[in-house]
């Protein structure tokens, strides 16, 4: 026994990979093992000498598996150790810029629209997107005979048998947004009024729920001139151009006068929109001076007050700047579409660092 332990602790110290290793426990402890076949011999012998040589074969069976064990732990480590010097990496180096989701278009023009007008004063005002028609529609100045105020043209929320409360609607501007703030702080304010809003219509450049903004200035001394300049700094700002010709069109809102639709000069040059340049116009928003009946009803004196409202289509103006064709793809869901006309997701647009980086 003692030749068979210098033999097999001499080999399993020299075995140079797992598989040579297992050559080796075959030989010694397999089961036509030599250790093995000693093991077997025991039932010839007396029971004297199996006292004596069973426990020194257990013994020795034992230590050439500890041997084994002990040389595979070390061989693995020995491989572990080679491997990693073939894959050594530096983790201090900068890791990879990985793209952390992606910015819908609507979204980035809300933001691109809010750094606009707060640079010129302008804060964010909210307002419910179910409302009563009066909000909606009275307050505004919008007569019961408009079309505007036919289901077929507007969202009416379902009323039970006997309700005699007003009839609520999906609102179909942020108009009433302007209603409720000047309600609730007066005058003089200046707010814009970003948001979801409901209209029955479906085709490549109407959707039944889309996104609108509008705005408000209320003061003592404001005019239309106040609000030509508000607009193409907006036009100039946005479309990111130094100078840029509006045209004003005589028009008529219920909730302003005088009102004026309100063009940009623009180019379209093999088919992509080019602003402030060329001899087209294109029409991009409604405006004018708030109607004193509006101002009226919303609790502001109109022989001391004064202002302008104006109003644009988020989803419309998304799709001029960045060559979007169709407005239903802003609503499908369409991963692919995202990626493509998507924005980095901690890109945030400012006018000091650029609103469409």
């Amino acid at each position: 026994m003692d030749d068979l332990r210098a033999k097999y602790i001499d080999l399993i110290a020299a075995a140079d990979s797992e598989a040579a290793l297992e050559e080796l426990r075959v030989a010694a402890v397999g089961k036509k093992g030599e250790i093995s076949l000693k093991m077997r011999e025991l039932g010839k012998m007396s029971a004297e000498e199996r006292q004596v040589a069973g426990p020194a074969l257990n013994a020795l069976k034992d230590e050439i598996n500890s041997a084994l064990a002990a040389k595979k732990a070390a061989l693995a480590d020995a491989a572990l150790e080679e491997r990693l010097k073939g894959e050594w990496l530096d983790v201090t180096l900068p890791g990879r810029p990985r793209r952390m989701g992606t910015i819908h278009p609507i979204s980035q023009v809300m933001d691109e629209v809010t750094a606009i007008f707060a640079d010129m004063g302008f804060s964010v005002a909210e307002g419910p997107q179910i409302d009563s028609d009066w909000y909606n529609f009275d307050a505004l100045n919008i007569p019961g005979h408009h079309p505007a105020r036919a289901e077929m043209d507007t969202f009416y929320m379902h009323r039970a048998e006997g309700d005699n409360r007003p009839p609520h609607v999906l609102r179909t501007h942020t108009s009433p947004v302007q209603i409720r703030h000047m309600e609730a702080h007066g005058a003089p304010c200046r707010i814009i009024a970003p948001g979801r809003v409901y209209r029955a219509d479906y085709d490549q450049t109407h959707t039944p729920m889309f996104h609108q903004v509008e705005g408000l200035a209320i003061d003592r001394d404001i005019s239309m001139a106040n609000l030509k300049w508000v607009l193409e700094e907006f036009v100039k700002a946005y479309f990111e151009v130094d100078n840029v010709e509006l045209r004003f069109r005589a028009s008529h809102f219920p909730f302003t006068e005088p009102s004026a639709e309100v063009d940009i000069q623009c180019s379209w040059d093999g088919g992509v929109l080019k602003v402030g340049e060329g001899s087209d116009w294109l029409e991009i928003l409604g405006s004018g001076m708030v109607h004193p009946q509006v101002l009226q009803n919303s609790g502001v004196d109109p022989d001391e007050w004064q202002g302008f409202a104006f109003g644009m289509g988020i989803d419309r103006i998304a799709m001029l700047k960045y060559g979007i064709p169709d407005l239903r793809a802003f609503f499908e869901s369409d991963l692919r579409w995202l990626r493509h006309y998507g924005f980095a997701a901690l890109d945030m647009p400012t006018l000091q660092g650029g609103l469409s980086r």
